[in-house]
């Protein structure tokens, strides 16, 4: 690999000196960096590069698109990422293994919020990848193109919303969509949604409405019109899923909902529920019977993927072997058709193509 690796490095610098003979502009310079910073990350060019078998050796499964090996210690340059609070650990996983296996330059991953995540990567331009717990916007799609940048989406998971009580709650266990409803919007206690619950005043803990976690659960359960959460009694709202669990683990009479991982996290601090009678769980979700199960997204462009290839190597890691890390971060993954055309989309941006 190393004596391949000099000759392609070779042949880009014989091909350099070539054109330096040539007037060129200062994007064409700029570029040829590009493409020798990429040969250096992968081993290979854009244009003759083809996919291959995992980096580990291990044969592909039937169908399953693969992409170039990326090594981690060739690998230079920082990255920025921001978003959602809900794809914030998987991120944060996946980082700490690109580090783990020899990248050393840095990875700063803020947790703000899918809407705010957008904000920062379509109109200030500040991010590299932008992490989400829903689809972009059609807005801020608009955003984007207006500083150049064309958002390309990758769907690296599948979270599903937990929604929990405190432990000493031992009067629900489900609740029918409808009554989740009533749960976080038109019931002033749990008596009025079953006249046998306490007559206590319901204690609302929910995400901040930059969060793509309230933007999912107000589109599933209020038909995308937030009012009724948004002007409930007993609400209180946080980006930090952090303090949403300690507000439902400090009162008897609480309910709140976030992503899954951080039931995981505290499940011995929390109680969660079922919802139409169908528990969270990777069984539930696979099989679609879960009614509040989502995707999990990062989004980059192809003007920042390929004018920094580290973002690219990252992405590609990623893609590579989420599926090794998402379950133990306490989501599921994402079905094999859309995994796979994650890893078509980054093809695509790099100007490769299946074998």
């Amino acid at each position: 690999m190393k004596r391949i690796l000099a000759v392609l490095v070779l042949l880009l610098l014989a091909a350099l000196t070539l054109a330096c003979s040539e007037q060129q502009t200062p994007v064409d310079e700029a570029r040829q960096q590009q493409l020798a910073q990429i040969v250096i990350a992968y081993g290979q060019t854009l244009t003759s590069a083809e996919p291959c078998a995992p980096c580990d050796g291990t044969s592909a499964a039937p169908g399953q698109v693969q992409l170039p090996p990326v090594n981690p210690r060739q690998v230079t340059g920082d990255i920025i990422a921001a978003g959602s609070s809900t794809v914030f650990p998987l991120a944060e996983r996946m980082a700490e293994r690109f580090r783990a296996e020899g990248f050393t330059g840095n990875i700063t991953i803020d947790s703000i919020g899918s809407g705010a995540g957008f904000e920062r990567f379509c109109t200030a331009g500040e991010t590299d990848i932008s992490n989400a717990s829903r689809p972009i916007k059609e807005k801020e799609i608009e955003n984007c193109r207006k500083i150049g940048r064309e958002p390309v989406e990758f769907r690296v998971g599948t979270d599903a919303l937990a929604v929990v009580v405190n432990p000493e709650n031992d009067w629900v266990e489900n609740l029918s969509m409808e009554e989740l409803a009533a749960a976080f919007a038109t019931a002033e206690t749990w008596s009025d949604i079953h006249p046998n619950w306490p007559d206590q005043p319901i204690q609302r803990f929910i995400p901040g409405t930059d969060s793509g976690t309230f933007d999912y659960f107000v589109e599933e359960v209020f038909d995308k019109d937030p009012e009724p959460i948004l002007s409930t009694s007993h609400l209180q709202m946080s980006e930090d899923d952090n303090v949403l669990v300690q507000g439902v683990e400090g009162s008897k009479y609480a309910i709140g909902f976030f992503g899954y991982a951080f039931y995981g996290e505290n499940q011995e601090r929390l109680k969660v529920l079922a919802i139409e009678g169908v528990i969270p769980s990777r069984e539930h979700v696979d099989d679609g019977s879960y009614p509040l199960a989502r995707p999990l997204f990062m989004y980059s462009a192809p003007t920042i993927m390929q004018a920094r290839p580290q973002v690219a190597a990252f992405l590609n890691f990623v893609l590579t072997y989420v599926n090794d890390e998402i379950v133990d971060v306490g989501y599921f993954p994402a079905s094999d058709e859309a995994l796979n055309q994650s890893r078509q989309n980054w093809l695509d941006v790099m100007g490769m193509k299946r074998p």
